[in-house]
């Protein structure tokens, strides 16, 4: 697992490599572009605890995804709506409904078809979970004849080995939450997802265990939908600016986010 300290460390790298001349403050012309309704709407997943959660104490949404949500409506000048979802398939299914004007949700050319993307701010691992007694002991052990693996519809890591596997099926949850649950009660024989949310799941679910290392990198970027060029460009030079600066670092420290670290900058 990618460690806070190596968080940190990636981030200082990232700033001493990259500079920016982004102002402050975006045009009335952009606001209007990425803001429509005079009101900045930002999808919310709280399916990824890397990136969302629910305070605790109030209930509210906070985490990195909600910190940069509300930078960018400060310099948008507009007011802030946040919409949560609690699965990122859900989140892209709305990309053509209206329902939101930005989105945190991991670079796919299969999602790319409704939404423009920035570079990536952070980088996650997919990893597979199966339970303590299987045969399974390597992530290359996973695509064989006969195997079923549960993941969240719509996820990165769903559509990513859709394309990946060549025998192994794929059995269907509505969230990420599920999967480790739905692995153990209908005996399936395992279980992919962000790193972070199975160790979470395989905390409160005994007799299962994860395997080492990751199958994927998961690439998570802000997008906003399909026709509004100049606001996307804008997005990709806000995204990095946030990095630049160490705003997404410190954001990863201040939530306490392991495993994660602060994507590079996007290549020139």
């Amino acid at each position: 697992m990618i460690r806070a300290g190596i968080v940190l460390a990636l981030a200082l790298v990232a700033n001493a490599c990259a500079t920016t001349s982004m102002p402050v403050n975006a045009s009335p012309g952009i606001a209007a572009e990425l803001a429509p309704s005079g009101t900045l709407r930002a999808a919310i997943n709280y399916g990824n605890p890397i990136l969302a959660s629910k305070d605790p104490a109030t209930g509210e949404p906070r985490g990195v995804s909600v910190d940069l949500s509300r930078e960018l409506a400060r310099r948008l000048g507009v007011p802030l709506e946040l919409v949560t979802y609690d699965a990122a398939g859900k989140v892209t299914d709305n990309a053509t409904t209206g329902a939101w004007d930005i989105a945190f949700v991991a670079i796919d050319p299969k999602r790319a078809v409704d939404m423009d993307y920035s570079a990536p701010y952070v980088l996650i691992e997919g990893a597979f979970v199966v339970p303590q007694g299987s045969p399974i002991r390597a992530n290359d052990d996973v695509d064989r004849e006969g195997v079923r693996v549960v993941a969240a519809k719509g996820s990165a890591y769903d559509l990513y080995l859709a394309r990946e596997f060549k025998k192994a099926t794929i059995v269907h949850v509505a969230t990420s939450q599920e999967v480790v649950a739905a692995m153990v009660a209908q005996r399936i024989d395992a279980g992919a997802g962000v790193k972070q949310q199975l160790e979470a799941s395989a905390r409160t679910i005994p007799g299962v265990r994860l395997l080492d290392g990751r199958f994927m990198v998961i690439q998570q970027a802000m997008a906003t939908p399909k026709g509004r060029p100049a606001g996307a460009r804008y997005l990709a030079a806000f995204v990095e600016d946030m990095k630049a600066s160490g705003f997404v670092a410190e954001a990863l420290r201040k939530h306490g986010i392991d495993g994660a670290a602060v994507a590079p900058p996007a290549a020139r």
